[in-house]
Parts: structure tokens; sequence; C-alpha cells
């Protein structure tokens, strides 16, 4: 049974253009990594309908030329794009230029050895299996934000087409003689097109994939966090509060609840105006982050109040002392003018089942610490120690 390879590219490139255009359709452009799947699928397209075009063109002749090495081009420059927006999607902020150089050299290699065939499909095979192999080696590694299974669709596309692509690099360069150009039936070309359209569907699938659950965690985000301070909303903790407590009860763990509010934060608006305020909210909460470790729930719980959940003894306390000594040091320098805050700290009772129930004495904790002066933290345990002295006295 023979192929028509020529019918078999041609096919795969227009799967490439009707699948770069659903990208560009489906995928929104204001995100990094979608505009590089978008560029990618983009020039991908490009680069073998430059291919094919050249196919048709007098061998050797300028045209050829140019249109061979701008397909190159964008065919290199479409796994360059590839890489870069797998890194964005596996959770990597720094994107690896190796990709980008390989298909900077392959295009000048490419053109300046256009008259040698054997060094020509050598050169470009080799190099554009060296790119997929990189994004390859990429997608293996451990993801840094999600499990990202969506990875092994790629993965498999890739290794496949980049083993088919480096035997073409090796017979071209090896047995340029028996090796006829991609458009002849030969075994490995024919092997090139069926892997190069399964690896088209592979790779698109997997952007979309990619694209989806990265949105998919975007709008958790915008539904857990605060807008403005970047940290935990108040549903969200709540939520986990809740699960934290739950879990502390089987090893019966402290934990502390800490309610804060800004101290005349209507003031810091009415004087220096509402940027300034903003300004202010967000330097508080990126202060009780650092001053937090590593399993602590921070919160902006509404208007100028925070709330922080730890699990250890003395935890709060020292938390507590840690942010205000970093505000001494940071807001004057930072803002222009001075900010404190007034607390109310409470401890986890045995009966308590709730996050509610401790905010409940937290806040009243914290009304104490506003109506003493303000600037200061009130434990709800000392704070029911004095209201239970004038009960003692009338016992005794």
């Amino acid at each position: 049974m023979s192929f028509d390879v020529s019918s078999i590219l041609v096919a795969m490139t227009l799967n490439m253009v009707t699948m770069a255009l659903a990208l560009f359709a489906v995928m929104d452009g204001a995100d990094r990594a979608a505009r590089f799947a978008q560029v990618s699928a983009g020039l991908q397209a490009c680069g073998w309908v430059l291919l094919l075009a050249s196919g048709s063109a007098k061998p050797l002749s300028a045209i050829d030329v140019i249109l061979s090495t701008l397909s190159m081009a964008c065919i290199s420059g479409s796994f360059a794009c590839s890489a870069a927006a797998f890194e964005l999607w596996t959770g990597r902020k720094a994107i690896n230029k190796t990709p980008t150089i390989l298909g900077i050299f392959l295009t000048f290699g490419y053109a300046a050895g256009f008259a040698n065939y054997a060094f020509r499909v050598g050169w470009s095979n080799g190099l554009l299996a060296l790119q997929m192999a990189f994004i390859v080696v990429t997608l293996l590694k451990k993801p840094q934000t999600t499990s990202a299974r969506w990875r092994w669709l790629p993965i498999v596309g890739l290794t496949i087409q980049g083993l088919v692509t480096a035997c073409r690099a090796f017979c071209g360069a090896l047995y340029p003689d028996d090796f006829p150009a991609f458009l002849t039936p030969h075994p490995v070309n024919v092997a090139f097109a069926f892997s190069g359209n399964c690896t088209v569907v592979l790779l698109m699938i997997g952007m979309l994939l990619a694209y989806r659950e990265e949105t998919a965690q975007a709008l958790e985000r915008l539904a857990t966090t605060d807008g403005l301070t970047g940290i935990l909303n108040r549903r969200a903790w709540l939520g986990l509060a809740n699960a934290k407590l739950a879990s502390t009860d089987f090893d019966d763990q402290p934990l502390s609840v800490l309610i804060m509010d800004i101290d005349y934060f209507k003031q810091i608006n009415d004087t220096w105006g509402h940027d300034a305020g903003d300004r202010a909210l967000q330097l508080f909460a990126r202060l009780m982050q650092e001053a937090s470790i590593s399993g602590d729930l921070v919160c902006r719980y509404g208007g100028e109040e925070f709330c922080v959940l730890m699990v250890g003894e003395n935890a709060l306390m020292n938390f507590d002392q840690r942010l205000r000594d970093s505000l001494g040091r940071t807001v004057i320098e930072t803002l222009g003018y001075d900010i404190t805050y007034s607390a109310g700290l409470v401890k986890r009772n045995p009966a308590d089942k709730q996050v509610s129930e401790l905010l409940l004495r937290a806040d009243q904790a914290l009304y104490h610490a506003k109506t003493a002066g303000r600037n200061r933290t009130i434990d709800a345990m000392e704070l029911r120690s004095l209201t239970e002295v004038p009960v003692q006295l009338l016992v005794a």
C-alpha cells in the first residue's frame, strides 16, 4: 500500500491553519502563555504553507531559497514559542532561551548551506529534533503550580515526531543519494507525515487543556483572594479556618485567632486620599504575609480588618510582635506616614466547633483594645479574667 506524502502533508497543513485560527478565537490574548501558544500555532501553519509552496519552485532558485528559509524560520520559531508557553503553563516564570537560540542557528545555517542538500537536511532536521527534545525535557520536569496532566499529550507527540525528525536528519546527512526530498514517498517521509498529523493534534489539545486549567485557576484565585491585597478573602478564609479547626480536633493542637483593625483608617483616606489608603492596606497585607509562617492563614476580613489563624503555643503573640516591629521599621519610609493597629486575640476552647465562636470573642477583645487607646493587642482570656473578678467577689 502506497501513500501520497504530499496529500498527507497538505492535510496536516490545513489542520494547522484550522487549529491556529481556533486558538486565536478561543484563547484570551491578554494571557502571556496563551499569546505564545497562538503565535506558535500561527507560525507552524505559515511554515508549512511556505514549505509546500517551495516544493513548486525551481530547485535552488531564489524563490526556493527564500520560501524554504522562511519556512524553517517559522517552524523553528513555532517550537520556541511552544516551549515558552509550556514553561509558563507549568509555573516557571523565567523562559529558557535555548529553543530560540537553536531556531536562530537553524535559520541562518540553513540559508548559508542551502546549496548543499545533505547539510541542509541534516542541519534543519537535527536542530528541529533538538528543539522538540528540549520541550519534552521541560515538560517532564515536575510542574511548579499544578499537576498539569495535559503535559503527556505534547510529550508523546513531540517524542515520536522528534525521533522521526532525527531519522530524517540522519538519512539526509549521511545518505543523501538514497534519501529524496520530503514530498517523495520514502518510508521516513511517510512516517514523518503521519506522525506530524498526530503531533499537531496532540499539541493543540494539550495547549487548550493547559489554557483551560490556567483559566480555572485564575477564576479560583478571583473567588478566594482579595482583589486589592492578594491575600485570602473572608469567605475563603472562613472555609479554610473551619477545616483547620476540625483537623486539629484530633491531635488537640493549640489554635488561635487574631483579628486586627488599622487605627484611624478613615483619617488616612480623608488626609492622604483613597489611593494612599489602598497602598496602606496592601503594605499591611504584605507585612502580614512576611510575618507569618507556612501553614498560617491570613486574610482581609473586610475594610481595614484583617484576620490570622495559627496553630501553635504563643504563635500569634510572636506573630503580633513581628508585625508591629516590621510596621515600625517600614511604614513611614514606604508610605510617608505612620500606621498602627488594634487587635483582639483568642485561643480555642475545647468547646469551640466553629471559627465564628472564636471570632466573636476575638472581636470583643478588639473592641476593648480600641476603647483602651488603640495600638495594642488584648487577649480574650485576659479580658475574661477581668470581667469575672466582680462575680468572684460577690460569691465570696
